[in-house]
């Protein structure tokens, strides 16, 4: 087990960096949209996914 570890030991390590920083993207991005923020520009008349984002309003000219 120690040979397989010493004989992989940079690949573990960057493995171990990659899984680091895909985990801190992860828990920023719920942490950012827990409070509120996210990536929308606010044009919802361009957006595709605008019902997703956002509930329906009730003004008529809203798309």
């Amino acid at each position: 087990m120690l040979e397989f570890i010493h004989e992989y030991l940079g690949s573990i390590i960057a493995g171990l960096i990659v899984l680091a920083i895909v985990t801190l993207i992860i828990v920023k991005e719920v942490k950012d949209r827990r409070s509120g923020r996210s990536s929308c520009g606010g044009n919802c008349g361009a957006c595709g996914a605008c019902g997703a984002c956002h509930e329906k309003r009730q003004d008529p000219s809203y798309k």
